[in-house]
């Protein structure tokens, strides 16, 4: 099979997997509770190493007392922590989120950015948290979002080899179509928490095994 047969045989792959995850997953969403932009990118920072459960229990509170990025920019350092605590490595979540809260008032008039670059070019914000405030709260798909999941199922479906989340990315952007790009992160997560988990996947059950290279037969 020649290099452009073998893409094209893998592209193929890649969209019935998605077929078959909307149809598992018809109203699969971010599942991270906000109201507004900043609280959504406040909310995924807060999500790093922690379960959006997890962080749901901690935003109520937080956003109440801080609702905007003009009030989290002006709190102190030290409530800041004690109110996100319970999600771990609280400490450099506050500065960051404090720092891009910051950023956003000083430059960006309170509000948070559009285009990738800025949205980058804040404290703690990477391409993941990045991707996901882009689609949930703009609804402009600019590239995958990968986390632990995405990674973890995109390399048992043979569709990437790589483990740094920005070359899955981009494996994984030319064989989705780009109205997709944000539904599939959400989908494998939810596969993933499901069915394929790190330790022990349930390949016997799993909708997608015949087309996973990775199932155990």
């Amino acid at each position: 099979m020649s290099v452009t047969d073998k893409w094209s045989a893998k592209k193929q792959r890649a969209n019935e997997i998605l077929i078959r995850l909307k149809r598992l997953y018809p109203d699969a969403t971010c599942t991270l509770n906000y109201e507004t932009p900043v609280q959504l990118l406040v909310a995924t920072i807060l999500s790093a190493q922690c379960t959006d459960e997890r962080v749901n229990q901690v935003t109520p509170a937080l956003f109440a007392r801080f609702p905007d990025a003009a009030a989290i920019a002006g709190a102190g350092l030290a409530e800041l922590e004690t109110l996100i605590r319970s999600t771990g490595f609280y400490r450099n979540k506050a500065k960051n989120i404090q720092g891009a809260c910051q950023m956003i008032v000083e430059k960006y008039g309170g509000q948070v950015p559009k285009r990738m670059e800025q949205l980058l070019e804040l404290p703690g914000v990477a391409r993941k948290t990045a991707n996901v405030v882009m689609a949930h709260a703009f609804g402009i798909n600019q590239g995958v979002t990968v986390d632990t999941h995405v990674k973890r199922l995109s390399q048992r479906l043979g569709l990437t080899e790589h483990d740094d989340p920005v070359r899955v990315e981009r494996d994984l952007m030319p064989l989705l179509p780009q109205e997709d790009w944000e539904n599939w992160s959400i989908r494998l997560i939810y596969h993933g928490r499901a069915v394929c988990n790190a330790r022990k996947p349930a390949c016997q059950t799993c909708a997608l095994a015949d087309l996973c290279p990775s199932a155990l037969r």
